[in-house]
């Protein structure tokens, strides 16, 4: 038997359930393990994301993972330190949109918002972005789940921008005004995709059901765009709150680094296929051009 071991919020069962429900189609026997972390005490306490750390959300994981409590932890990829840890081995599933969403009183769209409404968005990469593109607005941070997130436009906000991938495994992508394409708001590095670790040959606890596992789950296109990307951060010596943004697709990648109260930003754009020198090259070019001073 294969235990996942996972966050308890919604999403984070929801994320995992695919993953067992992946496994399970592929003839393996496997169920949930929840893994209670800081990151989600911090959520409910409202700290802003920015403030909480590289890793809060992925530690916890990745503990149990090493002393057996679990035989795979799964992650948002986002939230993992951009450093490769030795202890494991990684999949990264089929990936799903990595575009943002936005959720607005009457539906109406961000660039016709009334000015002065008030937006909110839990990351600095999409608040600059926003900032520049709405500077009549006002942008917030704001904590939570997804339902939360989307309640407070029955309380004080007008609309609120969140990652498409979560709404969508949520069952509300719905309920959304409209997916913000990526030459308006660029994405995270690797928003949407999921990351499965095992524990790597040679360590204690190591499965070899759990390798197993690893390889059937990994999808090797959706893996190299999210390294690629991630590479863009690592190169920065940055984090997953820093206001980065990065996207690859098959045959092209672009990434940029934002100010946060919108005045500025550096962007970077090639075409070809996905990898990790792309993203080491296009973090080169963003420090050349300034980025370090935007963030």
């Amino acid at each position: 038997m294969i235990r996942i071991g996972t966050r308890g919020s919604a999403l984070a069962l929801t994320q995992a359930g695919h993953v067992r429900d992946a496994l399970i189609s592929a003839g393996l026997e496997a169920e949930l393990f929840t893994v209670h972390t800081p990151g989600d005490a911090s959520q409910g306490a409202g700290t802003p994301v920015a403030r909480i750390g590289v890793g809060v959300f992925t530690q916890t994981l990745r503990t149990a993972l090493a002393a057996g409590e679990c035989s795979l932890a799964v992650h948002s990829f986002k939230d993992l330190p951009t450093a490769p840890d030795p202890r494991f081995r990684l999949a990264v599933p089929p990936r799903v949109d990595a575009r943002d969403v936005v959720f607005s009183r009457d539906r109406i769209p961000l660039a016709d918002l009334p000015a002065g409404s008030t937006i909110g968005t839990g990351a600095p990469r999409r608040m600059g972005q926003v900032r520049a593109l709405r500077p009549d607005c006002t942008v917030v941070p704001i904590r939570g789940n997804v339902d939360t997130r989307i309640g407070r436009l029955e309380k004080d906000l007008d609309a609120v921008i969140l990652a498409r991938a979560g709404v969508e495994r949520l069952g509300r992508l719905g309920e959304a005004t409209e997916t913000l394409d990526v030459d308006t708001v660029l994405p995270a590095p690797a928003q949407g995709a999921l990351a499965v670790e095992a524990v790597a040959e040679g360590n204690e606890n190591c499965s070899e059901e759990a390798l197993y596992a690893i390889r059937v789950l990994d999808h090797e296109m959706s893996h190299r765009r999210a390294i690629a990307e991630r590479a863009v951060l690592a190169s920065l010596n940055a984090g997953c709150t820093a206001p980065v943004g990065a996207y690859a697709t098959e045959d092209s990648f672009r990434a940029g680094v934002f100010a946060v109260d919108g005045s500025k930003r550096v962007t970077w754009s090639s075409e070809g296929e996905p990898t990790e020198d792309i993203g080491h090259q296009a973090a080169e070019y963003l420090r050349a051009h300034g980025a370090m001073d935007l963030m």
